[in-house]
């Protein structure tokens, strides 16, 4: 496999065709993506600018790659700080991982069960932080510091209780982090707010040509799928 600066590379070379270097940040997701692969590239289109038509703004994919390989740098030096701690522990006998794991050892699986997996049945439910600023803060929190509001993206108003159909479970408002699982200890589906086509979003439906939202797509979804990352 190529690795993710050969891709951001093609991202970069304005040689190659624009559907060409739009792959190319595809396979960068696919290697590094903070909310999960749909909702990262979601994020991507929105704090990127990414317009449905990739001619009206080829520049926006080097801007939204160039955010990824941000967080990505962060991460990967975070990741290192990990391993040689973990080194040290082992050979002082402490073998153990510590719980909970760090947040980028999660598992596909515990992606979708976990706290985030809102992000994974509805890509348009992540964090408005960019992704730099979200690695930050969950490097900040596994560090042991005391960050206030929710884990994932701050926001400090009350959370907004779901149904599971037998129970309840908490979400935060800004990005549907569950603080929770629910109490039968079992995953359960979270709906999105609408119905989406994952093909729609890929194809950038949900954005205009001059780089914001579409105001209209699609009929009743609410405003937060379109909403502009924090700065």
């Amino acid at each position: 496999m190529t690795s993710f600066l050969t891709h951001r590379a093609r991202v970069h070379d304005v040689r190659l065709p624009l559907h060409r270097r739009h792959s190319a940040l595809r396979t960068c997701v696919t290697l590094f993506a903070p909310y999960g692969f749909r909702a990262t590239y979601h994020h991507l289109t929105l704090s990127a600018g990414i317009p449905r038509r990739l001619e009206a703004d080829p520049d926006a994919l080097v801007r939204a790659v160039e955010e990824l390989h941000e967080a990505r740098v962060l991460w990967l030096a975070r990741a290192e700080e990990y391993v040689v701690q973990r080194r040290a522990e082992k050979r002082a006998g402490r073998r153990a991982v510590p719980n909970p794991r760090p947040w980028w050892l999660r598992s596909w699986w515990a992606g979708w069960a976990g706290p985030e997996r809102a992000w994974y049945e509805d890509p348009c439910r992540h964090p408005s932080l960019r992704l730099p600023e979200y690695v930050r803060r969950r490097n900040a929190l596994l560090d042991g510091a005391d960050l206030p509001g929710c884990p994932a993206c701050g926001n400090e108003g009350l959370p907004t209780s779901v149904s599971t159909g037998h129970s309840w479970v908490e979400l935060c408002q800004g990005c549907a982090w569950a603080a929770a699982p629910c109490p039968c200890g079992q995953r359960h589906r979270l709906l999105p707010e609408t119905p989406y086509g994952w093909d729609e979003i890929w194809q950038r439906a949900h954005m205009s040509d001059d780089g914001l939202p579409h105001p209209h797509w699609p009929e009743g979804r609410s405003a937060g799928c379109g909403r502009r990352p924090a700065s």
